[in-house]
């Protein structure tokens, strides 16, 4: 009796490793499902991973040959600003704040291996965004932003291009992709992520204007004004700041001094009659003998650098003002062919020398390691870079990947046609389709083009630096991937019913 009642006692482990080895199979199967659910994915996407990869390459060689960083003339403010917390009069200090976030590490490296991830993300979230696209398209349109040698040359420098370009391009994706459940929060997600952009570079405060406007054509007013409560709370929160420290309202000091710079590309005193005060900032050059824009505000005999007091006061800044107002009211033909020329230089195929030599020299991989910025370079920043690496500053230049690099550089790029070519595709190809359908292509009610939030926004990152400051390689950049998404999304005729964005967002989001 005894032995009888120990038996079940002893086949109870029996049993339990036998239970646990039940329980264990299904584990085991589900773990071969993910596999090979894990490998079937790759395998679909594999010629994106592919195009993912050789852009990751690029970038450890650029860590590898330019090490740590590359410097540009503006990396100074940044950095000073990290390390003395103040609102500069000329740039926003969204991308001194992120230098902040990686100061704890003392490395310059880190950052520019941030940004290099950064660029891959934006990479990524162009394909993400064209996935109902053929996988070989959306792989195209990451392409360039993945690839091309001046994207990662900007990466690799210290500006804050890479930072905006990725706020800009994750705030369009996620106006493309709403969702009905979550709707709400992408708006908001999508309107912070604009407002992050425009205390990084200014031109993001109009792309708050240019998605609210694409909602209101909707039928979504109310989203649109959730997308700018989100925008503008972090800007209005930069501008009190910029206001109790300045006691000027803004987010930046400058805006009638770069104005007044654009109109000095054909400003004619003679057919504008100034007046007595506003003299002192004509030129009697003709437009055709006048330096780049850039130079009225940095050159040291440029007629707003000589007014008493630091070029940016709110004197000099307003009187600036004044006169780049009565310039273009004078003269708004002549305004708009220097806009449209300016503009032009995006779509050559070449690239030219512009705005000089040494601004252009920045953005070419250096055979030899650089100076310090010259006529920019203020003791204060490189004392201030000494602080934040911890050591020297400067740049390494290691063969043989900078070499690679260089060679690289000279034959993988967009040309600028190219992408004007990329820009005309959406809206000629819809016109093309509603002409043979005789204009049964017209979007449903509360939908819209699938391609135009984006355009909209790579025009507008195009045209506004030429309009208010002058061409810069660095600017057009940024606009590339999304005049890319556009192109692969023409495709889609709309984003679908009302029910991404429902009228009771407003009720239901927390701002």
């Amino acid at each position: 009796m005894k032995q009888e009642a120990e038996r079940p006692d002893a086949a109870a482990p029996e049993r339990r490793a036998g239970s646990r080895g039940r329980r264990g199979a299904p584990a085991g199967r589900l773990g071969a499902v993910r596999e090979r659910l894990t490998f079937a994915a790759a395998r679909r996407h594999r010629w994106f991973l592919w195009v993912l990869a050789a852009g990751a390459a690029l970038r450890a060689l650029a860590m590898l040959g330019y090490r740590p960083a590359l410097w540009f003339p503006d990396s100074y403010t940044y950095i000073v600003t990290v390390f003395r917390p103040r609102p500069d009069l000329v740039r926003p200090a969204g991308y001194s704040a992120f230098l902040k976030l990686l100061e704890p590490f003392h490395s310059f490296a880190v950052v520019t291996a941030a940004q290099h991830l950064l660029g891959l993300a934006t990479g990524a979230l162009v394909y993400l965004a064209a996935r109902r696209a053929p996988r070989w398209a959306a792989t195209l349109a990451a392409a360039p932003v993945l690839l091309d040698a001046y994207q990662v040359e900007l990466e690799h420098l210290l500006v804050s291009d890479t930072l905006f370009m990725f706020l800009v391009v994750g705030a369009v994706v996620l106006v493309q992709r709403p969702g009905p459940r979550n709707g709400g929060r992408r708006v908001v997600a999508a309107g912070l992520l604009l407002g992050a952009a425009t205390l990084t570079r200014t031109v993001g405060l109009p792309l708050v204007a240019v998605l609210g406007v694409w909602f209101v054509l909707r039928g979504r007013a109310r989203v649109a004004g959730v997308l700018a409560v989100a925008a503008l709370v972090p800007v209005v929160a930069y501008g009190t700041w910029f206001y109790a420290t300045y006691q000027r309202l803004g987010i930046v000091g400058a805006n009638g001094a770069f104005l007044y710079a654009r109109t000095m590309s054909f400003a004619d005193c003679a057919e504008m009659d100034p007046p007595a005060d506003l003299r002192v900032l004509c030129d009697p050059r003709p437009p055709e003998r006048r330096p780049p824009s850039q130079e009225y505000l940095w050159a040291r005999n440029s007629p707003l650098v000589v007014l008493p007091g630091i070029t940016f006061t709110a004197e000099n800044d307003g009187l600036a003002r004044r006169f780049a107002t009565l310039a273009i009211r004078e003269q708004p033909l002549d305004y708009a062919a220097s806009v449209f020329g300016e503009l032009g230089r995006t779509f050559v195929w070449g690239r030219p020398v512009y705005p000089d030599a040494e601004i252009y020299g920045y953005y070419e991989f250096p055979a030899a390691s650089p100076p310090p910025p010259g006529r920019w370079a203020a003791q204060l920043g490189v004392e201030m870079g000494r602080r934040y690496e911890r050591g020297a500053i400067g740049t390494e230049v290691a063969e043989p990947f900078a070499g690679w690099l260089r060679a690289y550089q000279d034959v993988a790029r967009l040309p600028g046609t190219a992408l004007l070519v990329i820009l005309l595709v959406p809206p000629a190809l819809t016109a093309l389709r509603a002409r043979r359908r005789d204009g049964a292509a017209r979007p449903r009610p509360g939908g819209g083009p699938a391609w135009l939030p984006p355009w909209a926004v790579a025009v507008t990152l195009l045209v506004v630096p030429a309009a208010v400051a002058e061409f810069d390689y660095r600017y057009v950049l940024p606009a590339v991937p999304l005049a890319c998404l556009a192109a692969v999304l023409t495709g889609r005729s709309d984003l679908g019913g009302r029910d991404q964005f429902g009228d009771d967002i407003p009720r239901n989001v927390q701002l």
